[in-house]
Protein backbone atom coordinates (compact mmCIF):
# COMPACT_ATOMS: atom_id res chain seq x y z
CA UNK A 1 0.00 0.00 0.00
CA UNK A 2 2.80 2.63 1.35
CA UNK A 3 4.36 1.74 -2.38
CA UNK A 4 1.29 2.25 -4.53
CA UNK A 5 1.15 5.55 -2.39
CA UNK A 6 4.60 6.66 -3.33
CA UNK A 7 4.23 5.74 -7.00
CA UNK A 8 1.27 8.10 -6.84
CA UNK A 9 2.92 10.46 -5.36
CA UNK A 10 5.69 10.73 -8.06
CA UNK A 11 3.36 10.83 -10.91
CA UNK A 12 0.67 12.85 -10.13
CA UNK A 13 3.14 15.71 -7.73
CA UNK A 14 4.89 17.19 -10.64
CA UNK A 15 1.52 17.35 -12.39
CA UNK A 16 -0.06 19.28 -9.55
CA UNK A 17 3.07 21.10 -9.57
CA UNK A 18 2.89 22.43 -12.71
CA UNK A 19 -0.77 23.05 -12.12
CA UNK A 20 -0.41 25.11 -9.82
CA UNK A 21 2.66 27.18 -11.36
CA UNK A 22 0.47 27.75 -14.14
CA UNK A 23 -2.44 29.08 -11.95
CA UNK A 24 0.35 31.48 -10.42
CA UNK A 25 1.62 32.60 -13.52
CA UNK A 26 -1.92 33.58 -14.87
CA UNK A 27 -2.65 35.67 -12.05
CA UNK A 28 -3.03 38.28 -14.00
CA UNK A 29 -4.19 39.55 -17.19
CA UNK A 30 -7.27 37.52 -19.72
CA UNK A 31 -6.45 34.31 -18.52
CA UNK A 32 -7.42 35.14 -14.80
CA UNK A 33 -9.96 37.38 -15.62
CA UNK A 34 -11.56 34.06 -17.99
CA UNK A 35 -10.66 31.86 -14.71
CA UNK A 36 -12.39 34.39 -11.82
CA UNK A 37 -15.44 34.61 -13.90
CA UNK A 38 -15.52 31.20 -14.49
CA UNK A 39 -15.62 30.07 -10.74
CA UNK A 40 -17.61 33.15 -9.91
CA UNK A 41 -20.20 31.43 -12.43
CA UNK A 42 -20.35 27.97 -10.81
CA UNK A 43 -20.48 29.74 -7.69
CA UNK A 44 -23.64 31.90 -8.52
CA UNK A 45 -25.34 28.77 -9.90
CA UNK A 46 -24.48 26.33 -7.76
CA UNK A 47 -25.52 28.93 -5.03
CA UNK A 48 -28.92 29.37 -7.26
CA UNK A 49 -29.93 25.85 -7.74
CA UNK A 50 -29.32 25.00 -4.36
CA UNK A 51 -32.02 27.75 -3.11
CA UNK A 52 -34.32 27.23 -5.99
CA UNK A 53 -34.69 23.15 -4.91
CA UNK A 54 -34.78 23.96 -1.19
CA UNK A 55 -37.38 26.69 -1.73
CA UNK A 56 -39.24 24.64 -4.19
CA UNK A 57 -39.09 21.58 -1.70
CA UNK A 58 -40.68 23.59 1.20
CA UNK A 59 -43.82 24.90 -1.52
CA UNK A 60 -44.15 21.17 -2.57
CA UNK A 61 -43.90 19.41 1.08
CA UNK A 62 -46.04 22.17 2.11
CA UNK A 63 -48.71 21.04 -0.04
CA UNK A 64 -48.28 17.61 0.04
CA UNK A 65 -48.82 17.48 3.84
CA UNK A 66 -51.43 19.31 4.00
CA UNK A 67 -53.05 16.45 0.74
CA UNK A 68 -52.09 13.57 2.81
CA UNK A 69 -53.26 14.93 6.41
CA UNK A 70 -56.02 16.88 5.84
CA UNK A 71 -58.05 16.05 2.46
CA UNK A 72 -56.24 12.08 1.08
CA UNK A 73 -54.86 10.24 3.68
CA UNK A 74 -52.54 7.47 2.85
CA UNK A 75 -54.95 5.36 2.28
CA UNK A 76 -58.94 5.86 1.36
CA UNK A 77 -60.92 2.80 2.14
CA UNK A 78 -65.06 2.62 1.57
CA UNK A 79 -67.21 -0.50 1.76
CA UNK A 80 -67.21 -2.13 -2.06
CA UNK A 81 -71.24 -2.19 -1.48
CA UNK A 82 -71.31 1.10 -0.80
CA UNK A 83 -72.23 0.95 2.63
CA UNK A 84 -73.28 3.91 5.13
CA UNK A 85 -73.08 2.20 8.52
CA UNK A 86 -69.50 2.35 10.14
CA UNK A 87 -67.98 -1.27 10.48
CA UNK A 88 -66.14 -0.97 14.50
CA UNK A 89 -64.56 -4.25 13.77
CA UNK A 90 -63.02 -3.26 10.67
CA UNK A 91 -61.86 0.35 12.58
CA UNK A 92 -60.32 -1.39 15.45
CA UNK A 93 -58.41 -4.19 13.24
CA UNK A 94 -57.01 -1.03 11.32
CA UNK A 95 -56.11 0.43 14.40
CA UNK A 96 -54.23 -2.43 15.44
CA UNK A 97 -51.56 -2.65 13.07
CA UNK A 98 -48.12 -1.38 14.01
CA UNK A 99 -48.17 0.44 10.22
CA UNK A 100 -50.88 2.06 10.88
CA UNK A 101 -50.46 5.33 12.80
CA UNK A 102 -54.42 6.59 12.86
CA UNK A 103 -57.80 5.83 10.79
CA UNK A 104 -60.88 8.08 10.91
CA UNK A 105 -64.32 7.25 9.87
CA UNK A 106 -65.84 10.39 7.63
CA UNK A 107 -68.25 11.13 5.04
CA UNK A 108 -68.26 14.23 2.95
CA UNK A 109 -70.68 15.61 0.40
CA UNK A 110 -70.51 19.04 -1.78
CA UNK A 111 -72.32 22.17 -0.96
CA UNK A 112 -73.41 25.46 -1.50
CA UNK A 113 -72.62 27.35 1.65
CA UNK A 114 -73.87 31.49 1.80
CA UNK A 115 -73.71 34.09 4.16
CA UNK A 116 -75.33 37.84 3.76
CA UNK A 117 -76.19 37.41 0.21
CA UNK A 118 -72.76 35.63 -0.87
CA UNK A 119 -72.23 31.99 -1.76
CA UNK A 120 -69.80 30.41 -2.58
CA UNK A 121 -69.13 25.96 -3.30
CA UNK A 122 -67.13 24.14 -0.45
CA UNK A 123 -66.54 20.27 0.37
CA UNK A 124 -68.34 19.93 3.52
CA UNK A 125 -66.70 16.80 5.58
CA UNK A 126 -68.11 15.09 8.34
CA UNK A 127 -65.38 13.42 11.00
CA UNK A 128 -65.55 12.22 14.56
CA UNK A 129 -65.48 15.50 16.70
CA UNK A 130 -62.30 14.45 18.27
CA UNK A 131 -60.56 14.03 15.28
CA UNK A 132 -57.76 16.30 16.32
CA UNK A 133 -57.12 13.37 19.43
CA UNK A 134 -56.84 10.38 16.93
CA UNK A 135 -55.21 12.18 13.87
CA UNK A 136 -51.73 13.93 15.12
CA UNK A 137 -51.04 15.27 11.78
CA UNK A 138 -54.37 16.22 10.73
CA UNK A 139 -54.41 18.21 14.32
CA UNK A 140 -50.49 20.03 12.85
CA UNK A 141 -51.88 20.48 9.62
CA UNK A 142 -55.06 22.40 10.51
CA UNK A 143 -53.95 25.45 12.03
CA UNK A 144 -56.53 27.51 14.02
CA UNK A 145 -56.40 31.40 13.09
CA UNK A 146 -59.64 32.13 14.92
CA UNK A 147 -61.91 30.09 17.03
CA UNK A 148 -61.10 26.60 18.02
CA UNK A 149 -62.17 23.40 16.20
CA UNK A 150 -65.07 22.64 18.28
CA UNK A 151 -67.72 20.38 16.38
CA UNK A 152 -69.14 18.56 19.11
CA UNK A 153 -72.37 20.57 19.35
CA UNK A 154 -75.08 19.80 16.48
CA UNK A 155 -74.79 21.85 13.46
CA UNK A 156 -71.86 23.37 14.15
CA UNK A 157 -69.14 24.09 11.69
CA UNK A 158 -65.34 24.92 10.97
CA UNK A 159 -64.29 26.58 7.78
CA UNK A 160 -61.01 27.07 5.61
CA UNK A 161 -59.66 30.76 6.21
CA UNK A 162 -60.73 31.70 2.39
CA UNK A 163 -63.70 30.07 2.33
CA UNK A 164 -65.07 32.11 5.13
CA UNK A 165 -63.20 35.19 3.69
CA UNK A 166 -65.23 34.52 0.89
CA UNK A 167 -68.48 34.19 2.73
CA UNK A 168 -67.60 37.48 5.11
CA UNK A 169 -68.15 34.93 7.91
CA UNK A 170 -66.31 34.88 11.43
CA UNK A 171 -66.99 32.67 14.43
CA UNK A 172 -70.00 32.82 16.26
CA UNK A 173 -71.55 33.89 13.01
CA UNK A 174 -74.12 31.67 11.23
CA UNK A 175 -73.99 29.65 7.32
CA UNK A 176 -76.36 28.49 5.03
CA UNK A 177 -76.72 25.42 3.31
CA UNK A 178 -78.40 25.86 0.42
CA UNK A 179 -77.74 23.20 -1.75
CA UNK A 180 -76.61 19.89 -0.60
CA UNK A 181 -75.56 16.16 -1.61
CA UNK A 182 -75.62 13.31 -0.33
CA UNK A 183 -78.29 10.34 -0.14
CA UNK A 184 -81.41 9.55 -1.53
CA UNK A 185 -83.33 10.64 1.77
CA UNK A 186 -81.25 13.76 1.82
CA UNK A 187 -82.54 17.62 0.23
CA UNK A 188 -80.87 19.07 -2.72
CA UNK A 189 -81.76 22.55 -1.78
CA UNK A 190 -83.61 23.70 1.47
CA UNK A 191 -83.37 26.83 3.42
CA UNK A 192 -83.25 25.46 6.98
CA UNK A 193 -80.05 23.84 7.03
CA UNK A 194 -77.51 26.36 9.60
CA UNK A 195 -74.88 26.21 11.31
CA UNK A 196 -73.16 27.66 13.66
CA UNK A 197 -69.24 28.86 12.70
CA UNK A 198 -66.80 27.74 15.67
CA UNK A 199 -63.24 28.10 13.73
CA UNK A 200 -61.70 29.23 10.72
CA UNK A 201 -58.24 27.21 10.07
CA UNK A 202 -55.23 27.49 7.47
CA UNK A 203 -53.69 24.66 6.22
CA UNK A 204 -50.36 24.95 3.50
CA UNK A 205 -52.61 24.20 0.22
CA UNK A 206 -54.68 26.73 -0.49
CA UNK A 207 -57.43 24.94 -2.59
CA UNK A 208 -57.84 23.09 0.92
CA UNK A 209 -58.29 26.77 2.98
CA UNK A 210 -60.90 27.92 0.33
CA UNK A 211 -63.16 24.97 -0.13
CA UNK A 212 -62.85 22.78 2.62
CA UNK A 213 -65.70 22.50 5.87
CA UNK A 214 -65.74 20.67 8.44
CA UNK A 215 -68.54 19.09 11.13
CA UNK A 216 -69.13 15.84 12.96
CA UNK A 217 -70.58 12.68 12.14
CA UNK A 218 -73.74 13.35 14.18
CA UNK A 219 -74.16 16.40 11.83
CA UNK A 220 -73.08 14.82 9.14
CA UNK A 221 -75.25 12.13 9.25
CA UNK A 222 -78.60 14.38 9.78
CA UNK A 223 -77.36 16.45 7.03
CA UNK A 224 -76.08 14.46 4.27
CA UNK A 225 -79.16 11.78 5.08
CA UNK A 226 -78.47 7.78 5.95
CA UNK A 227 -77.82 7.30 2.79
CA UNK A 228 -74.28 8.71 2.28
CA UNK A 229 -71.54 6.04 2.61
CA UNK A 230 -68.90 6.46 5.13
CA UNK A 231 -65.55 6.30 4.51
CA UNK A 232 -61.88 6.19 6.24
CA UNK A 233 -58.78 7.89 5.80
CA UNK A 234 -56.25 5.68 6.96
CA UNK A 235 -52.50 7.46 7.79
CA UNK A 236 -49.37 5.33 8.00
CA UNK A 237 -46.11 5.49 10.05
CA UNK A 238 -43.92 5.90 6.65
CA UNK A 239 -46.32 6.69 3.33
CA UNK A 240 -43.99 4.24 1.29
CA UNK A 241 -45.23 1.47 3.17
CA UNK A 242 -49.01 1.92 1.19
CA UNK A 243 -48.95 -0.93 -1.16
CA UNK A 244 -47.81 -3.45 1.55
CA UNK A 245 -50.59 -2.58 4.08
CA UNK A 246 -53.32 -1.97 1.30
CA UNK A 247 -51.80 -5.79 0.23
CA UNK A 248 -52.48 -7.11 3.74
CA UNK A 249 -56.37 -4.87 4.16
CA UNK A 250 -57.08 -6.10 0.99
CA UNK A 251 -56.18 -9.75 2.10
CA UNK A 252 -58.01 -9.31 5.20
CA UNK A 253 -61.13 -7.57 4.48
CA UNK A 254 -61.81 -8.47 0.77
CA UNK A 255 -65.76 -6.32 0.93
CA UNK A 256 -63.09 -3.42 1.56
CA UNK A 257 -62.02 -1.25 -1.37
CA UNK A 258 -58.34 0.58 -0.93
CA UNK A 259 -56.95 2.99 -2.46
CA UNK A 260 -53.20 4.58 -2.45
CA UNK A 261 -52.60 8.15 -2.37
CA UNK A 262 -50.07 7.53 -5.09
CA UNK A 263 -52.76 6.74 -7.23
CA UNK A 264 -55.66 9.79 -5.63
CA UNK A 265 -53.29 12.23 -6.26
CA UNK A 266 -51.56 11.10 -9.53
CA UNK A 267 -52.38 14.23 -11.34
CA UNK A 268 -51.06 17.19 -9.14
CA UNK A 269 -48.09 15.05 -7.62
CA UNK A 270 -47.76 14.72 -11.20
CA UNK A 271 -47.99 17.89 -11.99
CA UNK A 272 -45.70 18.79 -9.13
CA UNK A 273 -42.85 16.77 -10.25
CA UNK A 274 -43.04 18.49 -13.68
CA UNK A 275 -42.75 22.02 -12.42
CA UNK A 276 -39.68 21.13 -10.37
CA UNK A 277 -38.00 19.03 -13.19
CA UNK A 278 -38.96 21.80 -15.86
CA UNK A 279 -37.32 24.66 -13.02
CA UNK A 280 -34.07 22.16 -12.63
CA UNK A 281 -33.76 22.48 -16.02
CA UNK A 282 -34.13 26.00 -16.79
CA UNK A 283 -31.62 26.49 -13.91
CA UNK A 284 -29.23 24.03 -15.58
CA UNK A 285 -28.81 26.35 -18.20
CA UNK A 286 -26.48 28.12 -15.92
CA UNK A 287 -23.59 25.51 -15.74
CA UNK A 288 -24.00 24.86 -19.81
CA UNK A 289 -22.81 28.83 -20.00
CA UNK A 290 -19.86 28.32 -17.68
CA UNK A 291 -18.92 25.27 -19.32
CA UNK A 292 -18.50 26.34 -22.83
CA UNK A 293 -16.58 29.88 -21.40
CA UNK A 294 -14.35 27.51 -19.66
CA UNK A 295 -13.70 25.59 -22.55
CA UNK A 296 -13.22 28.58 -24.44
CA UNK A 297 -10.84 30.05 -22.13
CA UNK A 298 -9.38 26.32 -22.13
CA UNK A 299 -8.34 26.41 -25.11
CA UNK A 300 -6.38 29.84 -25.43
CA UNK A 301 -4.93 28.63 -22.40
CA UNK A 302 -3.58 25.38 -24.42
CA UNK A 303 -2.35 27.56 -27.64
CA UNK A 304 -0.81 30.36 -25.43
CA UNK A 305 1.25 27.21 -23.13
CA UNK A 306 2.01 25.40 -26.42
CA UNK A 307 5.80 25.90 -25.51
CA UNK A 308 5.74 25.32 -21.79
CA UNK A 309 3.85 21.99 -23.25
CA UNK A 310 6.64 21.27 -25.59
CA UNK A 311 9.24 21.46 -23.17
CA UNK A 312 7.26 19.20 -20.65
CA UNK A 313 7.29 16.80 -23.30
CA UNK A 314 10.78 16.98 -24.13
CA UNK A 315 11.87 16.70 -21.07
CA UNK A 316 9.92 13.35 -20.48
CA UNK A 317 6.38 14.28 -19.72
CA UNK A 318 4.03 12.20 -21.90
CA UNK A 319 0.87 13.83 -23.52
CA UNK A 320 -1.47 12.36 -21.00
CA UNK A 321 0.38 13.53 -18.06
CA UNK A 322 0.32 17.21 -19.63
CA UNK A 323 -3.49 16.45 -20.73
CA UNK A 324 -4.28 15.99 -16.64
CA UNK A 325 -2.22 19.25 -15.81
CA UNK A 326 -5.64 21.43 -17.74
CA UNK A 327 -7.93 18.50 -15.96
CA UNK A 328 -6.83 19.59 -13.06
CA UNK A 329 -6.86 23.52 -13.57
CA UNK A 330 -10.60 22.73 -14.45
CA UNK A 331 -11.47 20.62 -11.41
CA UNK A 332 -9.64 23.46 -9.09
CA UNK A 333 -12.00 25.91 -10.90
CA UNK A 334 -15.09 23.78 -10.45
CA UNK A 335 -14.32 23.58 -6.47
CA UNK A 336 -13.44 27.62 -6.16
CA UNK A 337 -16.79 27.85 -7.64
CA UNK A 338 -18.87 25.05 -6.12
CA UNK A 339 -17.75 25.19 -2.35
CA UNK A 340 -18.27 28.70 -2.19
CA UNK A 341 -22.04 28.65 -3.89
CA UNK A 342 -22.48 25.71 -1.60
CA UNK A 343 -21.72 27.50 1.93
CA UNK A 344 -24.06 30.53 0.55
CA UNK A 345 -26.34 28.76 -0.83
CA UNK A 346 -27.00 26.54 2.27
CA UNK A 347 -26.63 29.94 4.36
CA UNK A 348 -29.33 31.82 2.18
CA UNK A 349 -32.08 28.73 3.03
CA UNK A 350 -30.98 28.69 6.62
CA UNK A 351 -32.07 32.68 6.76
CA UNK A 352 -34.78 32.72 4.02
CA UNK A 353 -37.07 35.00 5.94
CA UNK A 354 -34.29 37.63 6.59
CA UNK A 355 -33.84 37.76 2.96
CA UNK A 356 -36.82 38.21 1.91
CA UNK A 357 -37.63 41.05 4.38
CA UNK A 358 -34.43 42.08 2.97
CA UNK A 359 -35.80 41.97 -0.49
CA UNK A 360 -39.14 43.47 0.56
CA UNK A 361 -37.21 46.67 1.86
CA UNK A 362 -35.26 47.17 -0.87
CA UNK A 363 -37.86 47.19 -3.30
CA UNK A 364 -39.73 49.53 -1.32
CA UNK A 365 -36.71 51.76 -0.97
CA UNK A 366 -36.19 51.52 -4.81
CA UNK A 367 -39.75 52.06 -5.52
CA UNK A 368 -39.90 55.46 -3.64
CA UNK A 369 -36.85 56.75 -4.65
CA UNK A 370 -38.05 56.55 -8.16
CA UNK A 371 -41.56 58.20 -7.27
CA UNK A 372 -39.72 60.80 -5.58
CA UNK A 373 -37.78 61.51 -8.59
CA UNK A 374 -40.45 61.38 -10.94
CA UNK A 375 -43.79 61.75 -9.09
CA UNK A 376 -42.96 62.96 -6.07
CA UNK A 377 -46.59 63.72 -4.70
CA UNK A 378 -47.40 59.77 -5.08
CA UNK A 379 -44.81 58.99 -3.18
CA UNK A 380 -47.59 58.64 0.00
CA UNK A 381 -49.17 55.46 -1.66
CA UNK A 382 -45.88 53.51 -2.26
CA UNK A 383 -46.42 50.52 -0.31
CA UNK A 384 -43.97 47.45 0.58
CA UNK A 385 -45.00 44.05 -1.86
CA UNK A 386 -47.05 41.82 0.70
CA UNK A 387 -45.80 38.98 -1.22
CA UNK A 388 -42.47 38.61 0.29
CA UNK A 389 -44.07 38.66 3.51
CA UNK A 390 -45.63 35.32 1.98
CA UNK A 391 -42.23 34.14 0.71
CA UNK A 392 -40.74 34.46 4.03
CA UNK A 393 -42.86 32.34 5.81
CA UNK A 394 -42.35 28.79 3.17
CA UNK A 395 -39.89 26.98 4.90
CA UNK A 396 -36.64 26.35 2.40
CA UNK A 397 -36.14 22.36 2.74
CA UNK A 398 -32.60 21.03 1.92
CA UNK A 399 -32.19 17.74 0.90
CA UNK A 400 -29.08 16.23 1.80
CA UNK A 401 -29.10 14.53 -1.50
CA UNK A 402 -30.08 16.77 -3.92
CA UNK A 403 -27.28 19.29 -2.76
CA UNK A 404 -24.80 16.55 -2.87
CA UNK A 405 -25.65 16.41 -6.80
CA UNK A 406 -25.79 20.00 -7.32
CA UNK A 407 -22.82 20.45 -5.82
CA UNK A 408 -20.88 17.71 -8.04
CA UNK A 409 -22.32 18.89 -11.14
CA UNK A 410 -21.06 22.22 -10.39
CA UNK A 411 -17.33 20.85 -10.47
CA UNK A 412 -18.07 18.25 -12.96
CA UNK A 413 -18.92 20.90 -15.96
CA UNK A 414 -15.98 22.48 -14.86
CA UNK A 415 -14.04 18.81 -15.23
CA UNK A 416 -15.84 18.05 -18.23
CA UNK A 417 -15.46 21.69 -19.98
CA UNK A 418 -11.69 21.32 -19.58
CA UNK A 419 -11.27 17.70 -20.34
CA UNK A 420 -12.38 18.71 -23.86
CA UNK A 421 -10.78 21.70 -24.37
CA UNK A 422 -7.49 20.71 -23.58
CA UNK A 423 -7.53 17.33 -25.65
CA UNK A 424 -5.41 19.69 -28.11
CA UNK A 425 -2.94 18.64 -26.14
CA UNK A 426 -2.28 15.20 -27.38
CA UNK A 427 -2.05 16.32 -31.15
CA UNK A 428 0.59 18.85 -30.51
CA UNK A 429 3.86 17.75 -32.04
CA UNK A 430 6.76 18.69 -29.94
CA UNK A 431 9.34 18.77 -32.68
CA UNK A 432 6.91 21.01 -35.17
CA UNK A 433 6.79 23.75 -32.09
CA UNK A 434 10.23 24.02 -30.91
CA UNK A 435 11.14 23.98 -34.83
CA UNK A 436 8.61 26.95 -34.96
CA UNK A 437 10.68 28.71 -32.10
Amino acid sequence: MKTLLNRFRASFGWVYFIARRFAKVDGSGRTAVSSFLSSLGICFGTMTLIVTVSVMNGFQTGFIESILEISSAHIRAAAVNGGHERDMRFEQSVRALPEIAAAVPFYEAQGLLGSGGRQAAALIRAVPDTVCDMDAGFAREVRMVSGSFSIAEPNTIVLGWELARSLGVYPGQRVDLFALSGGADAELFSADRMCLVTGLFQSGYGEINSSFAFVSLETGEALFGSGAPVRYNIKLHRAEQDIAVIGKLAAQFPDMSFESWRSYNRAFFGALRIEKNMLLLLVLLIFIVVGVNIYNSMRRMVYERREEIAVLSALGGSPRDIHVIFIVRGVLTGLCGALPGLALGLLICVQMESVFMLLSRLSYWAQFFFCMLVSPEQAVWVQENPMFQVYAQIPARPVPGEILMITILGIFSALAASWAASRRVLELRVAEVLHDD
